[in-house]
């Protein structure tokens, strides 16, 4: 079943026809069951992990948290597998799911809600009295920083203001969770003190170029190699220190005694890779030999699709990573894929057709991305509607809803950040 719902309507031409079902096959490489199926078994007790090993009848009890975009979907196939094995679990997603023991709370981004900072806590409360008989399974996705949060001093009202802030002023996903993990007592490592001496096994959806595990979600498990300091030094960089009104004392250190790390163990289930893997080879599939570029583009979205339509000649090229928009104007609505096509149109000739889109099918709209070519500068023509102008006011979306070359998929349960698509006849 195609996850692509207005595929039909998008299928206009033979090269639009080989974006789709790669993206397509991008998707669904990243859906949860093709995960857990490729990475997890268990048998007679013997949970085995990709390349780890864990015999649960070590445990007496074992627990699952789960926060970020895509873990309800992840902790569902964990809960089934594991059956009477679990005693109890919490998860926080954007989105409802079916589970049987586990407990689900539908929270809330990009900014932190009262719902977020509840669940959190109730999280903590519950799982605060572990023993070294204890396994906690944490399933870690994209979102979760701003899904799993306990600030240490600032309220709620400035942690969105400090959040929103830093979405605003074009910020890398690095710098906004350094800042992130500084003011939270459950980022940077900061989940695991609660959970010591306990052992924990996170495993990660990654929606960051490059994968740093200490970057997802703000690393809550793993052990941060990141200061104070800096988190100020960043804050200074965007002019947004003294502008939001804040004191050092508002920052706390990261935990870094290498004793809550000695029982935790961190492991990448999936990435933006995986995707981009998935593409290359249906592109095989249909004769076309795909370059996958890198997964790991940081760039402005009004630069990033030119920059990758100069290095192509002729074929596909493959790209992944996270582009960052500037806001110039707060009342546009769209997202940065399909602020990277809408940027590109200025450039496109008649051979070159762009995809880019939000593996989670939620690009900061309805679409998750948009695809264009010669046919969508035709429509805007038609339509008497001018792409710069678009642009300039940060309203993709509905430059796209107007052409008709939106990507509707409604929301994914899985996010591995963005992807992108260049082919040339």
């Amino acid at each position: 079943m195609a996850l692509i719902k207005n595929y039909n309507s998008l299928n206009k031409t033979p090269e639009r026809k080989i974006c789709l079902e790669l993206i397509e096959a991008a998707l669904s490489s990243i859906q949860p069951q093709n995960i857990i199926a490729k990475n997890f078994s268990l048998n007679n007790s013997i949970l085995t992990i990709q390349n780890k090993t864990i015999d649960l009848t070590r445990f007496e009890r074992i627990f699952l948290l789960g926060f970020g975009k895509g873990s309800a979907g992840l902790s569902k196939y964990i809960e089934s597998m594991l059956g009477n094995l679990l005693i109890e679990g919490y998860v926080i997603d954007l989105g409802p799911e079916q589970f049987s023991k586990i407990e689900l709370t539908v929270g809330t981004h990009p900014l932190p809600s009262d719902t977020n900072l509840s669940f959190t806590k109730k999280v903590l409360e519950r799982l605060g009295n572990l023993t070294e008989k204890d396994l906690v399974i944490v399933v870690i996705a994209g979102g979760g920083s701003v899904l799993f949060e306990n600030p240490y001093r600032v309220d709620l009202e400035k942690l969105i203001e400090i959040n929103k802030s830093l979405l605003f002023s074009g910020a890398t996903i690095a710098d906004m969770n350094i800042v992130r993990k500084h003011l939270s007592l459950v980022k940077g490592g900061g989940l695991i003190k609660p959970l010591f001496p306990a052992s924990v096994i996170s495993v990660i959806a990654s929606d960051v170029p490059g994968n740093d595990l200490s970057s997802i979600a703000s690393g809550p498990t793993v052990k941060d190699a990141t200061t104070k300091e800096q988190a100020l030094e960043v804050l200074k960089k965007y002019n947004l220190f003294e502008k939001l009104g804040l004191l050092e004392e508002d920052f706390i250190e990261t935990p870094k005694e290498n004793k809550y790390f000695e029982n935790a163990t961190n492991i990448l289930l999936v990435s933006n890779q995986t995707a981009l893997s998935a593409m290359q080879s249906k592109a095989k599939e249909l004769g076309f030999d795909a370059k996958i570029l890198t997964d790991k583009l940081q760039a402005d979205a009004k630069t990033a699709g030119k920059e990758l339509m100069d290095q192509i000649s002729s074929g596909i090229i493959l790209a992944g990573g996270e582009t960052t928009v500037k806001v110039l104007n707060k009342g546009g609505q769209g997202g940065r894929n399909q602020e990277v096509v809408l940027s590109t149109l200025p450039y496109i000739d008649g051979k070159t057709t762009i995809a880019s889109f939000d593996s989670d099918g939620w690009d900061n709209s309805p679409f998750a991305g948009s695809i264009g070519d010669s046919l969508t500068i035709q429509k805007a023509k038609e339509l008497n509607i001018n792409p710069e102008i678009f642009s300039q006011e940060n309203n993709s979306f509905s430059f796209f809803e107007k052409t008709g070359d939106g990507i509707i998929t409604d929301r994914l349960p899985s996010n591995v950040s963005d992807l992108m698509i260049v082919l040339k006849k």
